[in-house]
């Protein structure tokens, strides 16, 4: 080494240790429970997670998967949880009602024309048999929904007035998804309500045949959204903020891969390949083939749809007290996301 060349790299080290002294530590990353659905109503989150949208926020989102969004309304209402993918359903109504703060932030997955993400499936050799031949032949079967007051029933319901029957017409069987193709397999009930890529495995397995979906059965009905504990909306609102940030830019990433019904867009091979490690499902040729759920991007609420589902419960004697959908609602935290982020501009298809 020549002479004095020691001393300029000591120096400089000296110097880079110095400026990274003043830098200080990096910044914690703020911690973020949340509670999923593990289906590819999830999509939003799992992009967010996956393309570091979150982290780019300085979040650090921990998912937990629960097999029905009623039972994640309780560790909301503690703030044991901060969000969670869940449903317009009766338990969340009902704790809205109680006062227990939470809130519906934002649309998860809807159903508009062509993207019918809940199938209503019948058992196959009930078609085979003949005891099914037109819509009205549900009457009086089992069919399995996810919990008591979940969106399903409401969707359920809406399909049954259409046709000319009553929700108390069929027998109501409550079931995760993965065990509604379980008991399809083995015979246990007739037919089932059943969210993507589930529907779909009963059907290539041969246990059931697609009757129709929910965007013909309720269109642009609000089949899954996200909400907020009271505690993280008003005691961490400026993470709360960054979550949604980060959240709508997944639904826009989401939008992007969506083109005639299916995940064919611009990003459809990424899309697929997170929906891929995210959940159950492994087998990407199933994302490709499903029809799958419609995302707003700007992560717009059916709010008459909600309560319409709301009027529904209440007929069923499932809500408590005169809450309406609107007191579940709180879209501050979107609509400033939105105009943060801006308008969304679509992928050229």
């Amino acid at each position: 080494m020549r002479a004095g060349a020691g001393f300029h790299v000591i120096a400089a080290a000296a110097a880079l240790a110095a400026a990274l002294s003043f830098a200080g530590p990096a910044r914690a990353l703020d911690h973020v429970e949340m509670a999923t659905a593990g289906t590819s109503s999830d999509v939003s989150v799992f992009i967010a997670s996956k393309k570091g949208f979150f982290a780019d926020e300085g979040l650090d989102v921990a998912m937990t998967p629960f097999d029905t969004g009623v039972k994640m309304i309780a560790p909301l209402g503690t703030g044991e949880l901060d969000a969670a993918t869940s449903s317009g359903n009766a338990a969340l109504y009902n704790a809205v009602g109680r006062g227990i703060g939470l809130k519906i932030v934002v649309s998860s997955g809807n159903a508009p024309a062509g993207y019918g993400h809940n199938l209503l499936i019948v058992r196959g050799d009930l078609i085979a048999s003949g005891r099914y031949k037109s819509p009205r032949d549900i009457k009086g079967m089992k069919i399995a929904m996810p919990s008591t007051g979940s969106s399903a029933t409401a969707t359920l319901a809406n399909y049954l007035r259409g046709i000319g029957l009553k929700f108390e017409d069929i027998e109501p069987v409550y079931l995760s998804y993965p065990n509604t193709v379980a008991a399809l397999a083995n015979g246990a009930i007739d037919a089932g309500l059943t969210a993507e890529p589930s529907a779909s495995q009963a059907i290539t397995a041969g246990y059931a045949t697609r009757v129709t979906s929910d965007d013909v059965m309720d269109p642009g009905h609000e089949a899954s959204v996200t909400l907020m504990s009271g505690k993280f909306i008003n005691e961490r609102p400026d993470a709360a903020r960054r979550f949604m940030r980060a959240f709508i830019k997944g639904a826009r990433f989401y939008n992007d891969a969506l083109k005639d019904g299916l995940i064919a867009g611009p990003n459809a091979d990424e899309v697929v390949s997170i929906l891929t490690e995210y959940t159950a499902i492994k087998d990407p040729a199933i994302y490709r083939a499903i029809a799958p759920q419609g995302v707003d991007p700007n992560g717009r609420l059916n709010v008459a749809g909600l309560q319409k589902d709301l009027d529904f419960y209440r007929t069923q004697g499932w809500i408590e007290g005169g809450v309406s959908a609107a007191q579940a609602v709180d879209l501050r935290m979107t609509e400033a996301a939105v105009r943060e982020l801006g308008p969304y501009v679509a992928k050229s298809k």
